[in-house]
């Protein structure tokens, strides 16, 4: 005979021979020939023998809460509102009673996950391996497939789902204004001029289903419309009459683009060209032909001048003509400019000298 002592909080199993035989609650206990199995009931129990054995047993049953997971499923097993394990497959034994044992089931064969369950927990450390993200930023849309079959378009937002084996693939589209970047263009002019080409276009996707659903690469069949119709303007003319028609350029082009891009679910909104690149002896000539007009302008100008200052000197002279005393102060004008160069004069000679500046300077009658 051997004394048994069961505590507060703890349970006793009584086996005979391996045969159980009852449940002992606190207490002091003589029993002979038993085996006895303690347990914490603040831990989850652990059968010694095959559970449903044990469970025939109705005050044990009632004792212990019995969570049973299937293969497609997964329970959050929640202690006192606290998060505490997920349990996958399998049985699993709790003792009631001391601890509030809350139980979520999930079915993680699907990948929507419950309303019940809260963000905050999918967020928990513990369902990493069994949560899948994705986040849609708020510039952003995005299109669902399950299986590679469209379920939905996505918003801005963050979207959770089961992971698991089925395939889960976001297509996400920004949907800000972008710019495509169309450079190094070799275009033949009508002439057979070769002209190399740097342009920009901007645009904004507008209807992102048909962008990703309904197209594959919208962008670079975007790149390619506007590459076509840059080539189909540049081609229209000679190299002369296109340099007088470029500004024409940008609104073709895009009325050319307009339509395609509608099909492929993208606004247009600008287009330009950054700069024209000419071949080496196109340039030099062009720039030969830029002096010679230069010079011709700058020949002409003097030209003009001349014309002009002849002119007025011969207005001056029919003047001068007209009018002695106009005569006399044209000459002193001269005289005081030449005196202005002179520093200092030294005059010899007889008195003849005098009379004669008297017959240059004082006017006859």
């Amino acid at each position: 005979m051997k004394r048994v002592k069961v505590n507060a909080y703890q349970v006793a199993l009584v086996f005979k021979d391996g045969v159980y035989e009852k449940m002992l609650k606190e207490g002091t206990y003589w029993l002979w020939n038993k085996q006895v199995y303690v347990y914490d009931v603040t831990k989850p129990f652990v059968a010694p023998i095959e559970l449903n054995i044990l469970l025939k047993d109705t005050e044990l049953a009632e004792a212990l809460e019995v969570v049973e997971v299937k293969d497609n499923e997964i329970v959050l097993q929640y202690e006192n509102g606290l998060l505490k394990q997920v349990l996958t497959a399998g049985r699993y034994t709790y003792w009631k009673g001391v601890i509030n044992y809350t139980f979520v089931r999930a079915d993680i064969g699907s990948i929507n996950i419950e309303k019940e369950i809260d963000r905050v927990v999918l967020q928990n450390r513990l369902l990493a391996s069994y949560v899948r993200s994705y986040t849609v930023e708020s510039y952003e849309k995005a299109v669902l497939f399950v299986d590679g079959k469209y379920m939905q378009t996505l918003e801005s937002g963050v979207y959770y789902w089961w992971k698991n084996s089925t395939a889960v693939y976001v297509g996400k589209v920004d949907m800000r204004k972008q710019q495509l970047e169309i450079n190094g263009q070799e275009i033949l002019t009508k002439d057979k001029a070769a002209l190399r080409l740097n342009a920009w276009a901007q645009y904004k996707v507008d209807d992102i289903e048909k962008a990703l659903l309904q197209n594959k690469a919208y962008d670079q069949q975007l790149y390619v419309a506007f590459q076509l119709a840059l080539r189909e303007y540049i081609a229209g003319y000679g190299f002369d009459e296109l340099l007088e028609k470029k500004e024409a350029v940008a609104p073709f082009v895009l009325t050319q683009v307009k339509e395609k891009a509608e099909a492929l679910g993208i606004e247009v909104l600008g287009f330009g060209i950054r700069d024209i690149v000419l071949p080496g002896d196109v340039k030099e000539i062009m720039n030969q032909v830029l002096i010679a007009e230069k010079k011709a302008q700058a020949n002409s100008i003097m030209r003009r001048e001349e014309t002009a200052s002849t002119r007025s000197l011969l207005n001056t002279a029919k003047l001068m003509e007209e009018n002695a005393m106009l005569w006399k102060l044209k000459e002193m004008e001269y005289v005081e400019k030449i005196a202005d160069k002179i520093s200092n004069i030294s005059v010899s000679g007889n008195g003849v000298l005098i009379e004669q500046l008297k017959q240059i300077f004082v006017p006859q009658k």
